[in-house]
């Protein structure tokens, strides 16, 4: 089936196409203005006047939602919460893990390889953890932290089907030179993140990625940059951010947009089980956790994990910053898709999958499509 959607405004991901249309089957087919559409015998349009269309979410760092959590280690459960992602805008899923026993990390690579066979909204696997410093493990688990084990990643590697795409460690822990090898010449991207690291430290590390940006890191001072800073002065570094308001103060999210532009921005969710599910006590890592007011929290106060939902980051984002629509669609799509290889994704361009989100003008997910087909 091939469809139309007309009269919309378009968001590539390089450019914004008033009065437009796109046609689409598992593929985008054409877009282009309305001056220029021509109907097919085989379109089946749909006339969504009002409407702006922008490429499928792509959350990198996220650990579940809806009930479920990817550690719980069911492939069933993991597509199930993907279901219910689909509401939010997401088309685009890196699994990520967090800081347990080696056994059950085992098992979760191996249920979400399972799910990911079934299910290509998966993209990747994070693993956050536990290669991670306890100065600064936020709510991962400190009995099971371990230094950077090259061995130990070559053998997730395998169990996840070499799905793992992007690695959260801490780089001062140890010489991590020979796991920071393995990673390169597989084709996994590198974070820093729950570290204690400095500037001069990371200077040696072929990080080029920072796991959510302010958080569980040696944050910015005048007299040692720590990761924060080390993000800022390197231009090529990719930063996530967690926008929900309570993770990092919208006028710092502002301060690293002006410092680090639209092209270098991640937005994510950081999102745990408890996400789409009322005020109440929730779990993350075995960790009894504490959820009121949008907010979820270890019983020490520590926060873990968000409750955010994407669509609601992508109105955050630009709340922040005032950054333009484009921009928005840069920081939730277009970054992602560009750094870590998924060339099918992250631009409505002609020949890339189907993965678009319908909202209103208030920025309302309607309707989401994945791979042409509508899922939500």
């Amino acid at each position: 089936m091939v469809n139309v959607l007309k009269n919309v405004t378009v968001y590539t991901g390089e450019e914004k196409i008033e009065d437009a249309f796109i046609r689409f089957s598992e593929e985008i087919l054409t877009v282009g203005k309305m001056s220029d559409y021509k109907k097919e015998p085989t379109d089946q349009e749909q006339d969504a006047a009002g409407k702006i269309v922008l490429p499928g979410f792509i959350d990198v760092h996220s650990h579940g939602g809806y009930s479920y959590d990817n550690m719980d280690s069911s492939a069933a459960e993991i597509n199930q919460m993907l279901q219910e992602m689909y509401k939010e805008g997401i088309t685009s899923y890196f699994a990520t893990t967090m800081t347990q026993s080696y056994e059950a990390i085992d098992k979760a690579l191996i249920a979400i390889n399972e799910a990911a066979t079934k299910n290509p909204v998966i993209q990747g696997i994070h693993l956050e953890g536990p290669f991670v410093s306890k100065e600064f493990k936020g709510a991962q688990p400190e009995e099971f932290i371990r230094i950077p084990d090259a061995k130990q990643m070559e053998k997730w590697n395998k169990l996840s089907g070499n799905r793992i795409r992007l690695v959260t460690y801490a780089s001062e822990t140890s010489d991590a030179s020979e796991f920071e090898d393995y990673c390169v010449k597989h084709n996994i991207i590198l974070s820093i993140g729950h570290s204690n690291a400095t500037r001069a430290q990371l200077m040696d590390s072929k990080a080029s990625h920072i796991t959510h940006l302010y958080n569980a890191q040696r944050g910015l001072h005048h007299r040692e940059p720590g990761v924060t800073g080390h993000a800022f002065l390197e231009d090529a570094i990719y930063t996530e951010m967690i926008v929900d308001g309570y993770h990092i103060h919208p006028d710092m999210v502002n301060l690293a947009y002006k410092i680090k532009g639209p092209d270098r921005i991640e937005v994510i969710t950081d999102s745990m089980r408890a996400k789409g599910l009322p005020d109440g006590e929730s779990e993350l890592g075995g960790q009894k956790v504490l959820v009121k007011n949008n907010q979820a929290r270890l019983e020490d106060g520590t926060l873990a994990g968000s409750v955010l939902t994407f669509n609601d980051a992508f109105k955050n984002i630009m709340a922040f910053t005032g950054c333009s629509i484009e921009d928005a669609v840069k920081m939730t799509s277009v970054n992602q898709a560009r750094e870590f290889g998924l060339n099918k994704k992250g631009n409505l361009k002609v020949g890339k999958d189907a993965d678009m989100i319908v909202m209103n003008s208030e920025f309302d997910v309607e309707h989401t499509f994945s791979f042409g087909k509508m899922v939500y």
